[in-house]
């Protein structure tokens, strides 16, 4: 097994991480098109029409995932810092402003964090050149190993800002979606409150983020259905009662979903 310590970025810019899910394992299956490469992922959303608001549009530029939210009561959501690590590890080579020299461990981890938890931090402000003169001012506390210039380290601190924006955002417009309205779905069991409902919706919602081109069939399905107890957190949902919302959110985050207008399309159907 590779030592991530030695991950490095050579001439050609290839990681030799194998880009796996957080949720589920599988290789080659992180989201695509994030930060400085998340512009054409979202404008390609947008270009379908994101018919079903803002989750469309959203999940057109990728997601991660989040570590308190299964919990529910008392516990604050906050951006899963494991999983957005192996995915910087995996996906930082091939940034424009990623110097070969470089590593990723030493280096950029921890521009990443910092721009990751700085989300967190500062949930009520937005990127701008005060936020930013705030964050140069206290990257040197911060850097840790990194030999990074705030000037270099801007950018990934940025990227890693912008993708856990997304996250939270998204998210919450997933709630804010079926809250009100998943006791109206077919599949809707009244011993299940939202609360273990909302894992499940969320679930497909970073399925549709992490591989949007990839149909729902029998071999997604199971590497789904492996990955839930993972992601469900405190759940009480087996996957046989997980599926179906699961699937839901999943269709509804296609780029060209939306409520029902009578030609079929319906935002609870369930294949």
């Amino acid at each position: 097994m590779t030592n991530p310590s030695k991950h490095t970025v050579t001439g050609d810019r290839k990681g030799t991480d194998q880009n796996r899910d957080p949720i589920t394992g599988t290789p080659g299956a992180h989201p695509v098109g994030v930060g400085l490469g998340g512009a054409a992922g979202g404008a390609a959303g947008a270009a379908a029409g994101a018919i079903f608001g803002p989750i469309g549009l959203l999940v057109g530029a990728a997601v991660g995932t989040l570590a308190g939210a299964s919990a529910g009561k008392g516990v604050a959501e906050s951006i899963d810092p494991t999983a957005e690590r192996e995915y910087w590890r995996g996906e930082y080579a091939n940034r424009p402003y990623v110097s070969p020299e470089r590593d990723f461990d030493t280096h950029y981890a921890p521009a990443y964090e910092y721009g990751t938890t700085a989300r967190g931090r500062y949930a009520d402000r937005t990127w701008d050149a005060a936020l930013e003169s705030d964050l140069a001012r206290d990257w040197g506390q911060v850097r840790g190993t990194s030999e990074l210039d705030w000037d270099a380290a801007q950018p990934a601190v940025k990227d890693a800002w912008e993708r856990s924006d997304r996250t939270y955002r998204t998210y919450d417009s997933v709630d804010a979606q079926y809250r009100e309205r998943y006791q109206q779905a077919p599949y809707y069991d009244p011993a299940y409150p939202y609360e273990d409902y909302r894992q499940a919706y969320r679930y497909g919602t970073y399925a549709r983020a992490s591989n949007p081109d990839r149909p729902w069939n029998d071999d997604y399905e199971r590497e789904l259905s492996s990955g839930w107890n993972t992601a469900r957190g405190q759940s009480r949902m087996e996957w046989d009662q997980a599926r179906a919302a699961a699937r839901d959110a999943w269709e509804s985050t296609a780029p060209n979903a939306g409520p029902d207008r009578g030609d079929g399309n319906d935002p609870f159907r369930v294949r």
